[in-house]
């Protein structure tokens, strides 16, 4: 026959159960984390190739110089001569008159 446990015996029992689970918990939380990470340095690593295929001579540039290239492509033209240009006269202060 089984001996019963006592009241405080359940509870030791169930606090040490408590503990690994919380341990498990960090666990798996700390792996989480850690691949994320992995999955962020693969992005960034991936998006620098890209971006050195597209312009030329960027393993020569300096940090600075790209983040003006990029801005510059992303950012919204602006209705300038050289813009008019650009776009053979087609900007918005041309098409007004």
């Amino acid at each position: 026959m089984a001996q019963r446990k006592t009241v405080a015996e359940q509870i030791a029992l169930a606090k040490e159960d408590i503990k690994q689970h919380e341990n498990k918990l960090k666990q798996l939380q700390q792996r989480q984390k850690e691949q994320e990470r992995k999955d962020r340095t693969r992005r960034l690593i991936e998006r620098g190739a890209i971006l050195e295929s597209l312009i030329d001579g960027a393993a020569d540039l300096d940090n600075e110089r790209i983040k003006a290239i990029l801005q510059a492509a992303l950012s919204p033209r602006q209705s300038t001569p050289r813009a008019a240009a650009e776009t053979g006269g087609t900007t918005a202060a041309t098409q007004t008159e």
